[in-house]
């Protein structure tokens, strides 16, 4: 009985609702807002470069990008390879729309716009939505991606017949 009163007790605590508010960084440093910030700015100055070395640099060594309709993408050398084999992208801007955490876990909720150039596509794809970010510092201040998934916000294409 007393384990269960523990569980339900941890199980409160790690479901606790973070501070809400965009961009505020409750319980984050304003410069640990920043540094978190500056990631989403880099992945997307590193994206349009087709620098996806540097884009996996953001990544932690075992993080977990789940993209949608494929498999989760496990660990930063398969989210480097993955990334090389997406569509070019000739225009993409991401929005840190909100920033929360505590100590060194943080979360962000974002949006997105991005331009595709699909080899084989009759002319280039606009598509936008919105993404979500599980991030920890690391020891030297850096706010590097655990988990990432994103999903588009345009309908899903109708099954080929």
């Amino acid at each position: 009985m007393r384990t269960l009163k523990v569980i339900a007790l941890a199980a409160c605590v790690c479901l606790a609702p973070l501070p809400s508010g965009a961009q505020t960084g409750k319980g984050l440093s304003q410069a640990d807002v920043t540094r978190i910030n500056a990631v989403t700015e880099t992945f997307v100055k590193a994206a349009l470069a087709k620098d996806w070395a540097t884009v996996a640099g953001l990544y932690l060594d075992d993080a977990v990008v789940n993209p949608p309709n494929e498999p989760a993408v496990r660990g930063r050398a398969a989210i480097q390879a993955w990334f090389e084999k997406f569509p070019p992208v000739t225009d993409f801007k991401a929005s840190n729309v909100q920033v929360e955490g505590r100590g060194d876990l943080a979360y962000v909720l974002g949006t997105y716009t991005m331009t595709l150039a699909p080899p084989g596509a009759p002319g280039p794809v606009k598509d936008s939505g919105k993404y979500v970010e599980v991030r920890r510092r690391q020891r030297d201040g850096r706010w590097l991606i655990a988990v990432d998934i994103f999903n588009s916000d345009l309908p899903a294409a109708p099954p080929q017949k």
